[in-house]
């Protein structure tokens, strides 16, 4: 698989994340359970990914945006915002910056409505704090005539003329809404995409329709930010196959951003920086979200820039460590189900699974199989992650249609593969299981037989993220 990024979230900030193999049908009950305890639903393919980790790194449960907003601005008046009224539109949605520049009067009050369709958008305060922005409004008028579901409210936005998805202002955005009297509140809440920060500019948004009503809602935002402090690192740390060049750490007002090259000797490897602290051992960033600034392919291995928000540093600070890891990627493996027993073994680790009967029985395909190389020591948490990321590991293949996967965005075929099964316990401690397809369910396999199946195993989201050893680094002031 040709995925590289895979992150690790504490924060739960929504990601507007691509995955170009979905794999659902979890029952919604057990899902919900899941999300509680961590678990993701699903590994993220393409570009970005979250993967489940055994250990080390913990994912946060992902949510989908469905926000977006679109107000056109008759006028665009910089007024610095009410401090105690501001603080409190902030704390409603749980965003410490924005509070923290409220009480430094460092928000935009805004001015900007536009009604279309019978349906106002007012926008009423940004901030540009870093590489954070944060624009907040209002949407009000006839929203029961929208097409979607009693209480869902939905706003497809995009920024900086910007097209669909492909919008970079997207990787990362965060939205809030509240219920408001007369309509909804909400917040974006997006990182700066681009490699050099602009610390004054205009930020173009078209909000294209609001709860399935379409319209065109255009605004122009002006963002400023006070000047930053900027420190520079200039550090190599070097580990076996890995290096990490910092680059620089730039102190805001409210928040704080690092920015790091790291460079992998294994294409689809994700380096990252998942803990930072200080001498006195203050947590500066944990699990922080990363916006990737360029990658390359180099001489000496796979490149990639990238940029995080943290925590302000105190004055004085004269040194901080990082905490870095990395998350391999495996690439799939795979065997013709030709026999009845049979063993598929991790090229990267010492994962393999010895399958020891292939059954085919009242439209159905049963794998009996021992899933080797697992700690003897699991935890319930851990047993319930394998469990779990079982159901989507699995995917039966024509094997006339394998060379016909991209492998740079690798869909399973419509109609010549199935790429779910129910995961049965079969011995708890001997970790021996069964999966159940479905042949004849909502994926299948045209003209389906056992000799003309292959079946591949992704074994990425059963190998932990590796922590590496801490580094410390000076500052020192640009």
């Amino acid at each position: 698989m040709s995925n590289e990024i895979k992150r690790e979230l504490e924060k739960i900030e929504i990601p507007a994340e691509l995955h170009n193999r979905v794999k659902l049908g979890v029952d919604k009950a057990k899902q919900e359970q899941l999300d509680e305890q961590g678990i993701p639903p699903r590994k993220e393919t393409h570009k970005k990914r979250n993967k489940g980790k055994l250990a080390g790194l913990v994912a946060a449960a992902l949510v989908g945006v469905t926000l977006s907003s679109g107000f056109i601005f008759p006028s665009m008046n910089k007024v610095l915002a009410s401090t105690p009224l501001l603080g409190g539109v902030y704390e409603k949605f749980g965003d410490k910056i924005g509070m923290h520049l409220a009480e430094q009067n460092l928000v935009t009050e805004l001015d900007q409505e536009m009604t279309k369709n019978g349906v106002t958008v007012k926008l009423t305060h940004a901030y540009f704090d870093g590489d954070v922005v944060s624009v907040t409004g209002q949407v009000s008028g006839d929203l029961e005539k929208g097409k979607n579901e009693p209480g869902e409210v939905s706003l497809d936005v995009n920024f900086d003329s910007n097209k669909g998805d492909s919008d970079p202002w997207l990787n990362g955005m965060s939205t809030g809404m509240q219920e408001a009297e007369d309509g909804y509140e909400f917040q974006w809440k997006m990182n700066y995409p681009h490699k050099n920060i602009e610390e004054e500019f205009t930020l173009p948004i078209t909000i294209h329709s609001i709860k399935g009503i379409a319209g065109e809602w255009n605004f122009e935002v002006p963002l400023t930010q006070e000047a930053s402090t900027v420190f520079d690192l200039e550090h190599v740390q070097k580990y076996e196959d890995v290096t990490i060049k910092l680059k620089e750490w730039k102190q805001s007002n409210a928040s704080s951003t690092v920015t790091f090259e790291t460079v992998a000797a294994h294409e689809g490897d994700y380096i990252d920086l998942y803990k930072a602290e200080d001498v006195d051992g203050n947590v500066l960033f944990h699990y922080a979200n990363n916006t990737e600034l360029s990658r390359s392919q180099e001489d000496d291995g796979y490149h990639q820039t990238l940029r995080k928000t943290v925590d302000q540093i105190k004055e004085g600070t004269k040194a901080i460590t990082f905490y870095p890891s990395v998350d391999i990627e495996d690439p799939v493996v795979e065997h013709r189900l030709n026999k009845k027993s049979f063993t598929l073994e991790s090229e990267r680790s010492d994962l393999a699974i010895k399958v020891n009967s292939v059954k085919q029985k009242d439209g159905q395909l049963i794998l009996d199989y021992e899933f080797q190389g697992l700690s003897d020591n699991l935890s319930k948490h851990e047993f319930e992650m394998i469990h779990h990321n079982l159901s989507y590991a699995f995917t039966l293949v024509d094997k006339e249609f394998i060379d016909k996967i991209d492998p740079e965005n690798p869909v399973p075929p419509e109609g010549h593969s199935i790429s779910r099964n129910e995961v049965i316990i079969k011995d708890k401690d001997e970790y021996q299981f069964q999966s159940v397809f479905k042949l004849d369910g909502e994926e299948t396999i045209k003209d389906f037989t056992l000799k003309e199946t292959v079946l591949q195993m992704d074994f990425d989201s059963f190998i932990p993220v590796k922590e590496l050893k801490p580094f410390t680094v000076e500052l020192s002031r640009d």
